[in-house]
């Protein structure tokens, strides 16, 4: 059985991946080309890389791409795009919802889990920009710049960020949920919205903590989702709140845990019963971390060691009260998942930032179908193929594997079929 094969046979064996596929419906008044159809292409070319819906029509046209959707001709970008911009976004947040249910069913988040706890890091990202074409959901940005004449002229961009719910654990990760950011919100608020979703559609008992930026350190969001009953790690930065001097102040009273973590010098302390500037959110705690090494590096040609360090400050919220500070620790570097994993590796092999169709509902649409497609990648090719996981096969290569294999005709089964 060739790569592809493997595959779908993984997909329809543990998330019947064909029937939930089939089961998507869009908007589309008497549609052509049935959405399943549709939506089956769309996941594909996530799985092989097709950087954009031109280039999705002209896979489409492959006999064994055909074969294996059982739609026996080419698929238009223009029809890829009608079907987009009515797409039922419940439908295919569902199916991103039903594919990580199964996960955690087979036992899979337990390798995401930090010191028993899984914790899911929410973060923003701008997607694209542009200096000519916007949508009602586009956000906007004004700054000057120097034109060909020499003179600064006022520039307007147009942009589009979202919030990110991803559990990146020590050897498993995945994306549960996307939620665009509206024009002028804060990603906060963005961020909540999405959490109480999440609450609806997964459990509170789901994950059992929340990591977050700076951005997010306020009373209002810590109390909402301490409601929606989730625990709080939040940096918290030097210039936001007082807690930040007070925490500092008090952990030269008592002496630091100190260990070896890789090639690094961390030293900890735990500070309890903080208040909090919005007493509301009741007493905290602060966990701050001292991290030293040493960088080599080039100076005039020639290796130097010179000496590194950071400072951290994490504020947890009483959930996580009888929590080891250690675990704390390890709950915050984990939150850079997000962006050294995921989001990395979303723009690099994935073009995040290629806007298939600026429309706010095919946005939305797609990102599903492509977090979707990404963590069932991710799943097949870190988990189930013993290649990637014995270090003899990188996932690009099984990507490639993959679309090689379309053009073997006779080893393609139709998905629809078994």
């Amino acid at each position: 059985m060739n790569r592809l094969g493997q595959f779908w046979h993984y997909t329809r064996k543990v998330f019947a991946l064909p029937v939930r596929l089939r089961s998507v419906v869009d908007e589309r008044p008497q549609a052509e080309v049935p959405a399943g159809v549709i939506t089956a292409s769309l996941l594909l070319g996530v799985i092989t890389r097709a950087g954009s819906l031109l280039q999705l029509q002209f896979e489409t046209q492959r006999r064994g791409w055909q074969k294996l959707i059982g739609w026996a001709e080419r698929i238009s970008d223009d029809c890829f795009v009608y079907a987009l911009e009515r797409a039922r976004i419940s439908q295919l947040r569902d199916l991103l919802v039903s594919i990580n249910r199964t996960l955690k069913t087979n036992k899979q988040f337990e390798r995401a889990k930090i010191g028993g706890l899984l914790v899911v890091a929410i973060d923003a990202n701008e997607q694209f920009k542009s200096r000519s074409r916007c949508c009602s959901q586009c956000a906007r940005r004004q700054f000057e710049e120097k034109g060909p004449d020499g003179q600064m002229h006022a520039v307007t961009e147009y942009y589009h960020r979202q919030v990110y719910a991803h559990i990146n654990g020590p050897a498993f990760s995945a994306v549960l949920d996307v939620e665009p950011i509206e024009p002028g919100e804060d990603e906060s608020a963005a961020a909540l919205r999405m959490l109480g979703r999440m609450r609806r559609l997964y459990g509170a008992r789901f994950f059992d903590a929340v990591t977050v930026d700076a951005w997010y350190t306020s009373g209002p969001f810590i109390k909402a989702v301490e409601l929606l009953g989730w625990a709080v790690v939040s940096v918290l930065k030097q210039e936001r709140y007082q807690i930040h001097q007070e925490a500092t102040a008090l952990s030269k009273r008592q002496p630091p845990k100190q260990w070896q973590w890789e090639d690094r010098t961390v030293r900890l302390w735990d500070i309890r019963d903080l208040e909090f500037t919005d007493q509301k959110v009741g007493l905290v705690r602060v966990v701050l971390a001292d991290e030293q090494w040493q960088q080599n590096t080039r100076v005039a040609g020639k290796k130097v060691v010179l000496p590194r360090q950071s400072h951290w400050r994490w504020l947890v919220s009483a959930k996580l009260a009888n929590a080891a500070p250690e675990l704390i620790w390890q709950i915050g570097h984990r939150r850079w998942g997000i962006e050294n994993h995921t989001f990395n590796e979303l723009t690099t092999h994935y073009r995040l930032e290629h806007c298939r169709h600026h429309h706010p509902v095919a946005i939305l649409a797609f990102l599903l179908l492509l977090v979707l497609g990404f963590t069932l990648f991710e799943v097949f090719g870190r988990v189930h193929s013993k290649l990637c996981r014995g270090g003899k096969a990188t996932l690009k290569q099984i990507a490639r594997e993959i679309d090689h294999a379309i053009e073997a005709l006779h080893d393609i089964e139709p998905l629809w079929s078994g």
